[in-house]
């Protein structure tokens, strides 16, 4: 059984129920039998699935429209949750493709995970897969965790990296989403790894969200734990602190598919994320959080100027 990794919450409600709502075909084969035709010798229908959190799903809407345009038919199963909820479904074969995050899933599987490079925190997460999944080639785009700040408390303290917060003489409150303050990376990691004295957590579940930034330019808090492909960051002045310890692992966007998604969709999946670049995924992210348009008019546009949608 899966445990707790990275997961996000809805941040966008626009995007949730756009993105929710968008639902395509239905299969006469089972859809969770296995191989990619059923017997009158059509594709069979495969489910993608997203976290409930903007960007991911944002990305799985740019796999299932690409797998339609391939001519699979697909079901959306978006805005699942946290990955306490949604693995264990990807497990039981009830969703065949899933935008994943590399780093954060191999910390699910394996608590005692090493770490390093995007190369080997892929290698190290093929074997750890459970049997009939897959990880495909990760895009460059990566979402990774940061520790963030206000630029007017980097500046007041010299914030430069993680370890840099023991210059902090007040109290910092964290914020996050209540799962947070048991991940690898939480609250106790900066006690445990830094020394860094943490006076409170306070709960905020949009993990990294408007609400986050609010409650963080606000100074409800002094720390949160935002994404760092959130034009949030660019956009509210804040300050993504350096990690040269690697406290964070590399979160490179990786499918994770089943026995279900044959070599031709493979193939699709592959050609996009072979488009994804981190600028990109800012850039996407953008048009969700500043010009609240939807995942699926955000994923079309992005699909076509890239040539591929035929």
């Amino acid at each position: 059984m899966f445990t707790a990794g990275k997961g996000r919450l809805v941040a966008l409600g626009a995007v949730v129920v756009g993105a929710a709502i968008a639902l395509s075909g239905c299969a006469s084969a089972d859809p969770l039998s296995s191989g990619g035709d059923n017997a009158s010798g059509s594709k069979a229908t495969l489910i993608v699935g997203s976290q409930a959190y903007y960007s991911n799903t944002i990305v799985a809407e740019i796999y299932a429209e690409a797998l339609e345009n391939a001519g699979y038919k697909v079901t959306r199963s978006f805005n699942i949750g946290q990955r306490e909820v949604y693995l264990p479904q990807i497990e039981a074969g009830k969703i065949d493709v899933f935008p994943e995050y590399d780093g954060s899933l191999l910390q699910a599987l394996d608590k005692t995970a090493a770490g390093g490079t995007s190369d080997a925190v892929y290698a190290a997460l093929k074997g750890k897969l459970p049997a009939g999944l897959t990880a495909l080639t990760p895009a460059a785009a990566a979402d990774q965790n940061s520790w963030t700040v206000t630029q007017a408390f980097a500046t007041k303290y010299n914030l430069t990296d993680i370890a840099s917060l023991k210059n902090v003489t007040e109290k910092i409150i964290v914020g996050g989403n209540s799962e947070l303050q048991t991940r690898p990376y939480g609250p106790k990691a900066l006690e445990s790894k830094y020394g860094i004295k943490i006076a409170g957590f306070k709960a905020v579940q949009d993990s990294g969200g408007p609400l986050t930034v609010k409650a963080l330019v606000d100074n409800q808090i002094q720390l949160a734990n935002i994404y760092t492909a959130d034009p949030n960051i660019k956009s509210n002045n804040l300050v993504a602190l350096q990690d040269p310890d690697g406290l964070f692992f590399p979160d490179n966007i990786t499918p994770i598919v089943s026995k279900k998604v044959d070599a031709a969709a493979q193939k699709v999946l592959d050609a996009v994320d072979a488009k994804l670049s981190q600028d990109e995924l800012v850039s996407l992210n953008s048009e969700s959080v500043n010009d609240k348009k939807s995942a699926p008019d955000i994923a079309k546009a992005w699909l076509t100027s890239n040539g591929l949608l035929k």
